[in-house]
């Protein structure tokens, strides 16, 4: 069916007459009568009567301007979601994020990309860096808020946002607590809280590279994936952390954060945006460009 024809129709039955719809269509009458004949046998129906006064739509004809008119509703729908997407104010975006963006980084971010695109829909999941570089190469993910290092060969392109280190998270009443700033050897007979291989490799191998070249192989006593799991474990006494420095930012009465002296370089460590250059879609772009601006005011602030 020409959606032309029915634009036609819908002007000519709000017109009244086959002269004012020409005018308005900007189209001869012959061939506004030959667009309507067309669609009527289409339908298989009289959609309008001609009269003196002009012309009166049929049962059928009625029947039809409505629909008609829904359809050209929603004819400019499709259009104005093809012209979002195209220019990266609408569509959907969807992007992983590590659990430590929600320390800060997620909470600024959203809102103000929120502000400057609210067409977007935005659908976000939490994973660990490794999983969410994965998808983005898969394409189930357009941009991905990851820890770095990310310790796997990837085509992804890294966007620093963020810098951050090591410190160490103690129980409460630890004796190390004690002191304003340690040095790593100095945990070397602690028991240690240890992210999982696998899912958090990149800070496994983090830290257990920064104590190998201390002298010493940590003693694990547990494991887990999300630094927040380590941290109640580091509330409970089970053991020391090694935890991104934005951890301390949100510090309470029942753990001790305290700066690692040998750790302020080697552990240096940040949030990226990870996205694939070559697929980067134009709403994922813009993201990008309001990530940029958020982790510039975030500079000037430190």
């Amino acid at each position: 069916m020409d959606i032309k024809r029915i634009r036609n129709f819908v002007t000519l039955a709000e017109a009244g007459s086959f002269r004012r719809a020409s005018e308005r269509l900007h189209l001869a009458q012959p061939a506004l009568t030959v667009s309507i004949q067309k669609l009527e046998t289409e339908l298989s129906a009289r959609l309008l009567d001609r009269g003196p006064a002009g012309v009166t739509l049929t049962v059928a004809g009625e029947a039809v301007l409505r629909e008609a008119k829904r359809l050209l509703f929603f004819e400019g729908q499709v259009i104005a979601a093809a012209r979002d997407a195209v220019s990266g104010t609408g569509g959907t975006l969807r992007i992983g994020f590590v659990g430590t963006t929600t320390f800060g980084m997620l909470q600024r971010l959203l809102p103000a990309y929120r502000a400057s695109y609210p067409a977007v829909e935005l659908k976000l999941q939490e994973a660990p860096s490794v999983s969410i570089i994965e998808q983005l190469e898969h394409g189930t993910l357009d941009l991905g808020l990851v820890r770095a290092p990310v310790m796997v060969s990837t085509a992804a392109t890294l966007l620093p946002l963020e810098r951050e280190r090591l410190i160490v998270a103690l129980p409460p009443g630890h004796f190390l607590a004690k002191r304003d700033a340690i040095r790593l050897k100095d945990l070397a007979g602690e028991a240690f809280l240890m992210y999982a291989q696998g899912a958090a490799s990149s800070l496994r191998s983090l830290v257990m590279g920064a104590c190998q070249r201390s002298g010493f192989v940590p003693r694990v006593s547990q494991e887990a994936t999300q630094v927040q799991t380590l941290l109640a474990l580091v509330e409970s006494g089970l053991g020391v952390a090694l935890v991104p420095s934005v951890m301390r930012k949100y510090a309470n009465d029942v753990i001790a954060y305290r700066e690692v002296l040998d750790l302020e370089h080697e552990g240096a460590m940040g949030l990226s945006l990870a996205y694939m250059a070559d697929a980067e879609s134009p709403a994922a772009v813009k993201f990008r460009e309001v990530a940029l601006r958020v982790a510039a005011t975030d500079a000037r602030r430190d």
